[in-house]
Formats: C-alpha cells, sequence, structure tokens
C-alpha cells in the first residue's frame, strides 16, 4: 500500500506536466526545422520511430520487472515484521539463524529481481544515447553537405543544430520516462487489483436493515468448509430460544468457533441457513446485524492506543458513566487504579503492556458497554485464574439477563447453569441438553466433564 501509492503519487505529480512540456517542445522545434530545411528535418525525424520502439518494448519490461520488485519488497517486508512481531517465539525455540537464513534468501531474491530491473534499463538507455547521437552525426554531416550545396546558409545551419538540440530534449525526456513511469504504473496496476478485491461476504442487494432483536436464533442444516475440502462443519441444526443462555461444548476441532464465527456472517454457510426471529441473517446489511451481537473471544486484539480508546471501542461516544460502570463490572477497576495515567494509559501494540487476563477483560468491558441483544462468549475466561474467573462470571452472569448468550467452553464447571448444552463433534450436534440430563445419558458429555 505504502510503497506502490508512493510510486503512484510521483507519476501523478509529475506525469501531465511532463507529457505536456515534452509534446509542445517536440512539435514546436519540429516546426521551426521544417521551416529551416525539410529533408534535413524529416532526417533528424528518423529518431522518433526508435523512441517509440524502445518505449513500447522496454517500457513493457520495465513494468513487469517493477511489479516483481514490488512483490518482493512486500515478502520482504512480511518476513521482517514477523520475525520481529514474533520474537519470543523464534528466541524460544532457538531459530535466530534460521530466520537470519530466511531474511537472506529473500533479500538476495529481492536484489536479483532489481539487478535485473537495472539491466533492462541500461539497454534502453544505451539504445537511446547511441540512437540520438548517431542522429546527431547524420544531421551535422548532411547540414554540412546541404550548406556547401548552397540549399542552406551557414546561419540556417548552426541555428538547426541548435534546434536538433531542443528537438531532442523531449525525445530524451521519454527516456527518463522509461526508467520513472514504469514504477508508478506497476504500482497503479497492483493497486487497482487490490482495490478489486471483492469481499467474500457482503450485502446482499435486497438485504435491509435489522429490526431490534428479541434472539430467538436458528441453525438450520448448516454446512460450512473453508478453503480445504473437508467440511468443518455438517449438517447442524440447532433452536435457540430468545434469552436463553446456550453452551457450546466438545473436544478441539468439533467446530465450535466456527459455528458461532457464521453468526456475524464472517463466513457464510456453505449450506443451510441462519436465521434470528425467523429473518434469514444473509436478508440483512451486516452493519446493522453486527451491531446487535457482541463478541468476546480468547483471542483478544487491543489496538496501540489508550485503555480508554480500547474500551470504547464497544461504543463509540459513550459517556463516562457508562464507561466506569463497563470498567468496574468487567473487574477492571483495580487495573485502572494501579496505570500511571489510568484509563489514559497506552497500552502499546497489540496491548503489549497487559497480560493476557487483563486484556481479556478489556474484551469483556466492550461486551458490557456495548450491551448488546445477542452475545458470543468464546472462551471469555480463559486466560483468567479461579478467583478471577468467578468474579468475571458472576458479571458476566449478570450481562446474559434478558439476553440471548452463546458460550464456548472448555471448562464444563463454567456452563453447568446453562439453559441448554450443546455437545459437537466433527462439525456435528451430538448431543443436547441441561447438564443434568447430559450426565445421565453417560455420553460424550460425560466423558468431557
Amino acid at each position: 500500500m505504502t510503497r506502490d501509492l508512493e510510486e503512484i503519487g510521483e507519476v501523478a505529480h509529475h506525469g501531465p506536466e511532463d507529457l505536456f512540456i515534452a509534446v509542445m517542445t517536440f512539435v514546436g522545434a519540429f516546426l521551426l526545422m521544417m521551416n529551416l530545411h525539410v529533408t534535413l528535418a524529416l532526417i533528424t525525424a528518423v529518431i522518433v520511430p526508435l523512441m517509440v520502439w524502445v518505449v513500447a518494448v522496454y517500457g513493457a519490461r520495465m513494468t513487469r520487472s517493477w511489479r516483481d520488485i514490488y512483490a518482493r519488497v512486500g515478502a520482504f517486508n512480511v518476513r521482517l515484521e514477523e520475525a520481529i512481531s514474533g520474537i519470543r517465539v523464534v528466541q524460544a525455540f532457538g531459530n535466530e539463524r534460521h530466520e537470519e537464513e530466511l531474511f537472506a534468501r529473500d533479500n538476495a531474491a529481492y536484489r536479483d529481481t532489481k539487478l535485473s530491473a537495472y539491466a533492462i534499463m541500461a539497454k534502453a538507455s544505451a539504445i537511446q544515447y547511441m540512437g540520438l547521437r548517431f542522429v546527431q552525426v547524420v544531421v551535422m554531416v548532411a547540414g554540412a553537405g546541404f550548406v556547401l550545396q548552397g540549399t542552406l546558409t551557414t546561419g540556417g545551419f548552426v541555428g538547426f543544430l541548435l534546434l536538433v538540440s531542443v528537438f531532442f530534449r523531449p525525445l530524451e525526456k521519454i527516456a527518463a520516462v522509461i526508467e520513472t513511469y514504469p514504477r508508478g504504473i506497476a504500482g497503479f496496476q497492483r493497486y487497482v487489483e487490490l482495490l478489486a478485491t471483492e469481499c467474500d461476504v457482503s450485502d446482499r442487494p435486497n438485504a435491509g436493515p435489522a429490526p431490534a432483536f428479541r434472539g430467538e436464533v436458528r441453525f438450520e442444516n448448516v454446512s460450512f468448509a473453508y478453503d480445504s475440502p473437508l467440511p468443518v462443519l455438517q449438517g447442524v441444526t440447532i433452536t435457540i430460544k430468545a434469552g436463553e443462555t446456550v453452551a457450546f461444548v466438545g473436544p478441539s476441532g468439533a467446530g465450535k468457533t466456527t459455528l458461532l464465527a457464521l453468526l456475524p456472517r464472517f463466513y457464510d454457510p456453505t449450506c443451510g441457513r441462519i436465521t434470528i426471529d425467523g429473518i434469514d441473517i444473509a436478508d440483512m446489511t451486516l452493519n446493522s446485524l453486527r451491531a446487535q451481537i457482541g463478541l468476546v473471544s480468547q483471542d483478544v486484539f487491543l489496538f496501540g492506543s489508550t485503555l480508554r480508546d480500547n474500551i470504547l471501542y464497544g461504543k463509540l461516544g459513550a459517556s463516562e458513566a457508562e464507561l466506569h460502570a463497563a470498567v468496574e463490572n468487567a473487574q477492571l477497576s483495580a487495573l485502572v487504579a494501579r496505570l500511571p495515567d489510568g484509563l489514559d494509559t497506552v497500552v502499546g501494540e497489540r496491548g503489549v503492556m497487559l497480560s493476557g487476563g487483563q486484556k481479556q477483560r478489556v474484551a469483556i468491558a466492550r461486551a458490557f458497554l456495548k450491551n448488546p441483544p445477542i452475545l458470543v462468549l468464546d472462551e471469555a475466561t480463559s486466560a483468567l485464574d479461579r478467583e478471577t474467573e468467578r468474579e468475571i462470571q458472576q458479571a458476566l452472569e449478570q450481562l446474559s439477563k434478558g439476553r440471548t448468550t452463546l458460550v464456548i467452553a472448555h471448562r464444563l464447571e463454567t456452563v453447568r447453569h446453562a439453559d441448554q448444552i450443546i455437545v459437537m463433534q466433527a462439525g456435528q450436534r451430538v448431543e443436547a441438553g441441561t447438564h443434568d440430563d447430559l450426565r445421565a445419558q453417560n455420553g460424550l458429555y460425560a466423558r468431557l466433564s
């Protein structure tokens, strides 16, 4: 994004200006040369087809080369960013040397691509330079002959030579274009391709705003697969009444998180449909649907700004009273009191200044602030100690009152009081019922507990 836009900006800035000056200078000089001596002017113009050929052939090659260079720069930056942001993993496994080798490989590939671009530039510049100088020699010899014949005055010949220099100036500008413009063209092409990327999930043409949810959710024969042909979900049918707290349990890889990721339409099911209050969620606009669904996941992302900004992300424009109530309910008050600048403390990139449990409490505070009719808790207390988990669990139970709550949990004791527990395995619903009912069935849930 940054490198390509830089090159586009350079071309947009200098392109029209350079083109206008080159064309006007070229046409003006040629007309004056024709006025002095037609034959000599036509001899001079012989260089023009050669320049057109150089621009057409080498300009296209340069564009392709710069596209490759930008791709190499992208790979280079990715490698560097991953090595730095994942430095703790690199150090933990003692793979510093391995990362250095990967960096050296990407660096060498970038260098080779850049050298190939310079080779093309050198060939184009050499052809252009030699062509211009050859025509200059021909014009001087031919002009001298015309002076001896008497068809051209000495003064006219000197004036013509001066005009030849003016005539060649825009052609030399074109040579510079061959070096500079392909960068902007390549950057522009890559940028256009990026803008043309279609969203995997988007609003239907006839989608309308979602009404205020009561919270009845139904998964109807839902199946889903990522890019792999192996299905993650297979024919899942579940009905959740408004205001119920429903827990999803099962072994890792059972499809619990994927199933609930379909509710706010992070993905669309490959088969079946999902309804809220009887309305297909695909018939609702994404913004209006997601505005009424709160999400607290185990993988918490925090922005590198202040604690206040991160909590307010749950409800932009919330009042101070609402903010402090959310902080209190999420058990964040003690942390805020210890921080040097309180809520205005900068938490660092991805919340690096906070522990895993503290980051999860920030995510819970966002959910309290948003106050949605449907709440999705994906291992929301997994990074908390037992004592804090019990406190947060009480807060979450308070938050869950009067709203539909969908909970993913591995610690079964945290969901034993759920209205309904859905047991999943291999992308399918295999059991459903209350904690006592499922224990009595002596099935998968009994073995998990």
